[in-house]
């Protein structure tokens, strides 16, 4: 069944749902298989390690990009109707949020897509902050941290009422952006050898990548055909988690992407760690550690809807389609993760050992 087929049958909102769906399953399956977590690779590269997380966050960071600029260079996909590209970007936002994200996840223990995954394995401890992203973010979105948001946001923003095109901005060709892919990809290949990484987890990293490429692909294909506007979206973990949160709680809200995103996620990542005998019950080890969980969730939460973006959302989605403010984001984001795993985690570390 082609994609006008599946609109004729259930509607632009349902197939908008299920597209999200089947994004989701993929990133669910491959995420989990591979164990992609940029908090993990950001505090490998803090402790002077090349290791296999940031590897596999290299991988998959290249995979996506070569995908999406492929199709781009097919005419499949048009970056130029990308949500992150088509309104205005904050620089500030990508800055300030970035940070505060960083920081976030760092002391959650995983980012806000790292968090899903891990919930539906049994993770209580990810169930908990994830619930408490997903609020945030709400507030953030729509609520009373609404307001501040935006006045943090619109400090610095992107001119011309859009984003800022890399590509563009630095005058590379068309396949520039297919050609910074691949050096990426070379680089992931050579870590992944360096760390003897399995095959099989190379190629689910890769697929975490992928399902960002089918995001784009796919809302984009939906976009030319549909008679209502359709958001052109790939996988990020800030707005929909708060639309799929409100859609369980608010019966005005309607199926799209994100709330199909969500779900699929947890179906991918609970069937993935169900098979491999791999889904365990888990909760918080201490008082401690739910306190450092939750306070990184609430800052996850602001911060990824400040810098227009979470981990994946900014790092690795906006990054493929060369974002401006997408690759600031993530530039901060590493920062404000090293930099609290060298002055939190470290020096707890030194402590315990004199």
């Amino acid at each position: 069944m082609d994609l006008l087929a599946l609109v004729e049958w259930v509607g632009e909102s349902y197939t908008a749902a299920l597209l999200g769906l089947a994004t989701g399953i993929i990133f669910g399956v491959s995420a989990q298989r591979s164990q992609f977590c940029l908090r993990a690779a950001t505090v490998q590269f803090a402790r002077g390690e090349m290791g296999d997380k940031v590897a596999v966050w290299f991988l998959t960071f290249s995979t996506a990009v070569v995908w999406v600029q492929s199709a781009q260079l097919l005419g499949l996909f048009n970056a130029a109707d990308a949500r992150q590209m088509a309104i205005p970007g904050s620089w500030s936002g990508a800055i300030i949020g970035g940070l505060i994200f960083g920081v976030g996840m760092v002391l959650a223990r995983g980012c806000s897509g790292r968090l899903l995954v891990l919930a539906a394995t049994g993770n209580l401890r990810s169930v908990v902050s994830g619930l408490i992203f997903a609020v945030v973010a709400q507030m953030s979105l729509s609520g009373i941290l609404s307001d501040f948001r935006n006045s943090v946001a619109s400090l610095w923003v992107t001119e011309g009422g859009r984003n800022l095109d890399l590509i563009a901005f630095f005058g590379l060709p068309e396949w520039g952006g297919l050609a910074i892919g691949i050096i990426f990809a070379v680089l992931a290949l050579v870590l992944s050898w360096k760390n003897k990484i399995s095959v099989s987890r190379l190629i689910f990293g890769a697929g975490v990548g992928f399902a960002v490429a089918v995001g784009w692909v796919s809302t984009f294909a939906l976009s030319q055909i549909a008679f209502d506007p359709v958001t052109v979206e790939s996988v990020t973990f800030s707005g929909p988690s708060a639309h799929t949160l409100m859609f369980f709680l608010d019966r005005n809200e309607i199926l799209q992407f994100s709330v199909g995103l969500v779900p699929g996620v947890v179906v991918g990542s609970f069937t993935s760690s169900f098979l491999r005998g791999e889904f365990k019950f888990q909760g918080f080890s201490d008082e401690s550690n739910m306190r450092r969980s939750m306070t990184g969730a609430v800052l996850m939460g602001f911060g990824a809807m400040l810098a227009g973006g979470c981990a994946i959302g900014a790092g690795v989605t906006g990054g493929s389609v060369f974002a401006g403010t997408a690759w600031l984001a993530l530039f901060c984001m590493w920062v404000g993760a090293m930099t609290t795993d060298i002055l939190l985690d470290q020096r707890g570390m030194r402590s315990k050992a004199a």
